[in-house]
């Protein structure tokens, strides 16, 4: 991934930092994972997705990004069986953590975003399924504290304009806008002779265009600026790490109805 140093927490000097923040203090956290998306993307899809938007994002509406979560829930909830249908036994070569190490991380992530002076944050997960866990992390932490979050799926952000996938026309139309050299369509076949078999890859990929891809990601990028532009910022405190270990103990009393480690 080609990041946008000048809006990347990682990269940004202070006195830059300070600026860009004290501007727009919202801060953006891209998050994804490694899994299977045929043959003809890379493993990281879900990753890129989600690091371009919030690049993007920060460049055209304030804020800076924060580093990237590239690990993710799979193997759990309804992914489980999901992951048989698509694999049929394959190693999927996946790089997923268990929902609450994702859940709780994201949790004591909010605390950093606060404490280091972000007063909202914007989280882009390019990995779909797990977002109503992610959310109830969000709205527990919102729940204790003065601070907005914003936390959806990038299908979800054009939810009713475009059809989601897992590696068909929507999802390789967007790898082909931000980055059409890691795209190898004429492996598209491979699914019929291939020892990896389908490896997850939807029928319909071949339809996938760089026109198609840029109408989903302005789409998107809209959405995000919606709210960030609605954002109204005024306070300025810290969070000891101990009180949001209380806030976890909370979310993870409701264990029994997180979405990533229930099927139905």
């Amino acid at each position: 991934m080609i990041f946008d140093e000048g809006v990347r927490w990682e990269m940004l000097k202070p006195a830059e930092f300070l600026s860009r923040q004290a501007e727009k203090p919202v801060v953006y956290l891209p998050m994804g994972l490694c899994e299977p998306h045929g043959h003809i993307a890379p493993f990281g899809l879900d990753t890129i997705k989600a690091d371009w938007l919030c690049d993007q994002a920060a460049r055209r509406f304030g804020g800076i990004v924060a580093p990237t979560m590239a690990y993710h829930t799979h193997e759990t909830g309804y992914h489980k069986p999901w992951l048989r249908e698509v694999m049929g036994g394959v190693n999927p070569r996946l790089a997923a953590l268990p929902p609450h190490l994702v859940l709780e991380t994201l949790l004591y992530q909010f605390r950093a975003f606060y404490n280091a002076g972000f007063q909202a944050a914007v989280v882009i997960s390019g990995h779909h399924g797990s977002q109503e866990d992610l959310r109830r992390v969000s709205s527990a932490f919102e729940a204790a504290y003065d601070f907005s979050t914003f936390v959806r799926t990038d299908p979800e952000l054009v939810s009713g304009k475009f059809d989601g996938d897992h590696a068909g026309r929507y999802e390789l139309s967007q790898l082909l806008a931000i980055r059409p050299d890691l795209v190898e369509m004429s492996r598209a076949d491979r699914v019929d002779h291939d020892p990896l078999g389908r490896f997850a890859q939807n029928p319909d990929v071949e339809k996938a265009s760089v026109s198609y891809g840029t109408e989903i990601l302005e789409a998107q990028l809209t959405e995000i600026g919606l709210f960030v532009e609605k954002q109204h910022f005024c306070t300025d405190r810290e969070i000891p790490m101990g009180d949001v270990a209380t806030i976890w103990e909370g979310i993870d009393a409701q264990k029994r109805d997180w979405r990533t480690l229930n099927q139905e």
